[in-house]
């Protein structure tokens, strides 16, 4: 019996799907716990339209990110911080404050999740941060991190 998927099942498939299982498995199993419906012509057009439609905003999806990744390829983001003699900043540069500046400066609202630093700012000077855009999809900024003037 064909059935259509209406969530993962470990095992059988994943949602949206349609799998061949026994009548009695779909009758059983799946039906009374709502993790399947019939595979119906119209049903299986249904499910190929929504997942046409879902592959076009993926696309479109990674086509935003990559241009988003272009566009920042190489900037320079500028952080004003508060810092000691000698360089040393009274505590550490956040993704936060990076995500801020980057907003502030390129006018790019960036999450401070997709934001790595390779290892903590806690001097003045320069450094890179890898922003992870999307799967996939990564770029690099520069980022000068200078002392506030008292």
């Amino acid at each position: 019996m064909k059935v259509i998927l209406t969530s993962d099942v470990p095992g059988t498939g994943k949602k949206n799907q349609v799998v061949t299982v026994s009548a009695g498995y779909a009758r059983n199993f799946l039906f009374p716990r709502k993790l399947a419906r019939e595979a119906t012509p119209g049903a299986i057009k249904e499910i190929e339209r929504r997942n046409e439609a879902e592959a076009r905003e993926e696309a479109q999806r990674l086509k935003e990110a990559e241009e988003l990744a272009a566009s920042l390829k190489g900037k320079i983001v500028t952080l004003h911080v508060k810092a000691g003699e000698k360089g040393r900043l009274y505590g550490s540069v956040t993704t936060q404050e990076v995500a801020d500046a980057i907003e502030k400066q390129l006018d790019q609202t960036i999450d401070k999740r997709k934001i790595e630093l390779k290892e903590a700012i806690r001097t003045v000077g320069t450094s890179e941060a890898t922003l992870r855009l999307y799967p996939g999809v990564t770029t690099q900024i520069q980022l000068k991190v200078t002392a506030v003037e008292k």
